[in-house]
């Protein structure tokens, strides 16, 4: 059996980020910063909304940084600063009384004497520090009253260095007078380096020189004069906040005791240069805060200066968090302080966020466009609109009476490609592409292939197909106000996002346009649709739209004309002979007519034509009805959530089904 000596133990790693943590997922993040995107928020905002509101199983910045408020107010909930000063009084409370009791016993004493010590100490002023400062000449009968006098004087002495040494009232517990001179040494010495490093005058050799005789003071291990003065001069700083919350009675009683510190002065004298040295070298800490304890549980000076410490790591956590200064971004956080502060989950959370922001940019999902700002790039485009598609396929596969939106078998035909064969697929398989790949991984796991070879799932790849009616396909998407107003702005674009995807990677024959029509009608790519924001223009120009659909369709006559048309409203605006918009509300009979009119070119040229209905207004669901039957289109009224489902739907019928073909492929 191994000795003890050898056996291995085994801990929480703490040398940094994790290195067997899974690699960030950046699907949630992007799918919600592309539904702000698509909501109207510019990528740039978008980006830091999700990182302040977090996962779903990740907090934001907003709930780190209210629970660092929540650290804050618990600090000062719980403490107050008098925890030296009634330190002091229990000791001195103990040193008279001790005293007493050796009066009363000691029957060799002058009766004399015996009265006016018994006078003194029952004539002691009221304010602790005085009467302190009073008995320092006081001979002492009682050995034990003697000292739990130089008690106090000891225990003021390690709570002025603890103020600002940290740890240096527990390391001096019980310091012999040889231990206080090397205090008082340092103290010295080390205002003498910061004279010197004032004046420009040190060098390194002074600093290594000041580290050797006295480095056991510094846990912390500075490794240059700088170091040194940024930590002194945070823990100082500190401690002149600590005095400055306390009130002006208990500033006034522990001035009036520095001076028994130690028993002796010489020490304050120090701490003061000290002071003053470190205020001349770092005048942008703060040295004039205060705060307010409200609680129960006393501070000394030291364990006091470590929570205004703690405090001011707080505040500068809290403006991390922000993000609201310039230049900000997550690499700014201080990720060993936030640890501290509230725990390593905590860290790795905020970790987590900063690698997702590095991410988003440093990995092709957000680039930079024409105009300077963020936008989403065809990578986080393609990511997303995959994601939609499968949400879409989802929904499809749901409705009764359905079938999977994959082409297969007859009613396709080979592309030249092929691609890994997923659950559900019902396309040929390649068996070339098969084979290899199984004699592949059979060779790679150091397997014979000629021994005989074993299929695998994921050695199948099929055939991809292309349907054999190749369609030019426009989607006519409303952007009047009313679809942002009644939630349908997103699903619009979800929709868009969607048939983009299934047109760009499944049927690659096909050509697809999106317009846009509000008061006018606009072509645009899927990435300008994505981030058009809900600008508060009236009217829905159908006709512009169809004018902008007739020109693609004549561009691509060789192809099967197909058009999706999304609307919430009536058309109620037209363009005039000179190519301005003309708008009425209710709609006009002109408007109407210029609509319907090149709504019958459209269908006189075989268009296949789908209205999705949004919403229950009587009268869009009349024009609607009319213009269907007019033409021998389709009416479908989808509810929102449902609207990307409808329309892949009819784009996917629009390629098994001729026109004329009344059968519900949808059921």
């Amino acid at each position: 059996m191994a000795s003890r000596e050898h056996l291995s133990r085994y801990g929480r790693y703490a040398g940094g980020p994790d290195p067997l943590a899974p690699p960030v997922d950046l699907a949630d993040a992007l799918d919600a910063i592309a539904e702000d995107v698509m909501a109207g928020y510019s990528p740039r905002r978008a980006l830091r909304e999700y990182l302040r509101r977090g996962g779903a199983r990740r907090p934001g910045l907003d709930e780190l940084a209210g629970r660092i408020q929540e650290r804050r107010q618990e600090l000062l909930g719980r403490h107050r600063l008098d925890g030296t000063l009634e330190e002091v009084r229990k000791l001195l409370e103990q040193a008279v009384l001790n005293e007493r009791k050796q009066l009363a016993r000691d029957v060799a004493m002058d009766d004399t004497d015996r009265a006016l010590r018994e006078m003194q100490l029952e004539n002691l002023p009221p304010s602790t520090a005085a009467a302190v400062n009073e008995l320092a000449s006081y001979d002492w009968q009682s050995i034990e009253a003697r000292e739990a006098y130089e008690r106090i004087k000891d225990l003021l002495g390690r709570e002025l260095l603890d103020q600002r040494f940290a740890g240096m009232k527990q390391a001096l517990e019980g310091a012999t007078e040889e231990d206080r001179e090397a205090v008082e040494a340092m103290l010295r010495d080390l205002n003498g380096l910061l004279d010197k490093h004032r004046r420009g005058e040190d060098t390194d050799g002074d600093f290594a020189e000041f580290m050797a005789r006295h480095g056991g003071f510094f846990p912390e291990n500075p490794q240059s004069v700088d170091e040194l003065v940024d930590a002194l001069a945070k823990r100082a700083a500190a401690a002149q906040r600590l005095m400055q919350s306390m009130s002006p009675e208990q500033r006034e009683e522990l001035m009036r005791l520095s001076a028994q510190a130690f028993g002796s002065p010489g020490l304050m004298s120090g701490l003061e240069a000290l002071d003053a040295n470190l205020q001349a070298l770092r005048p942008g800490e703060d040295w004039s805060g205060s705060e307010r304890f409200q609680g129960q549980e006393g501070l000394g000076l030291g364990d006091g200066t470590g929570v205004l410490q703690d405090l001011a790591e707080l505040d500068a956590l809290a403006e991390q968090l922000s993000q609201s200064y310039n230049g900000s971004t997550l690499d700014d956080l201080d990720l060993d302080a936030l640890a501290r502060q509230l725990g390593r989950d905590a860290a790795v959370s905020a970790r987590t966020l900063a690698e997702i922001e590095r991410a988003m940019h440093d990995g092709g999902y957000l680039r930079r466009g024409a105009d300077g700002d963020l936008r989403l790039s065809p990578q986080a485009m393609r990511r997303l609109g995959k994601s939609l598609l499968r949400d879409t396929a989802r929904q499809l596969s749901g409705r009764t009476g359905s079938r999977d939106t994959r082409a297969a078998g007859a009613a396709g035909e080979p592309s030249g490609s092929s691609r890994a064969w997923q659950f559900g697929d019902a396309e040929p398989w390649d068996v070339t592409r098969t084979i290899t790949n199984a004699i592949t991984r059979t060779a790679a796991g150091g397997g014979n292939p000629a021994a005989g070879l074993h299929l695998d799932v994921a050695d199948i790849e099929v055939a991809e197909t292309e349907a054999r009616t190749r369609a030019a396909v426009v989607l006519l998407v409303d952007v009047s106000f009313s679809m942002a107003v009644q939630g349908r702005w997103v699903p619009m674009k979800r929709t868009a996002l969607a048939l983009h995807h299934l047109v760009s990677t499944r049927f690659r024959g096909d050509r697809l346009q999106l317009v846009s029509f509000g008061l006018r009608a606009r072509s645009m790519d899927i990435g300008e649709l994505t981030a058009l924001p809900a600008d508060r223009e009236q009217g829905t120009n159908l006709h512009h739209g169809l004018l902008l659909a007739g020109r693609f369709f004549r561009q691509h006559r060789s192809l099967q004309p197909v058009l999706l048309v999304v609307t919430d409203g009536e058309p109620t605006a037209h363009l005039l002979a000179d190519g301005e918009p003309w708008f009425s509300w209710p709609p006009d009979s002109e408007t109407i007519g210029a609509t319907v009119a090149e709504l019958d070119r459209l269908g006189r040229a075989g268009t296949q034509v789908t209205f999705f209905r949004l919403g229950d207004d009587p009268g869009l669901e009349r024009f609607v009805a009319a213009m269907a039957r007019r033409i021998g289109g389709r009416v479908v009224a989808p509810d929102a959530g449902e609207l990307g489902a409808a329309v892949v739907g009819e784009y996917l019928r629009s390629h098994f089904r001729g026109p004329g073909d009344d059968a519900d492929w949808l059921g």
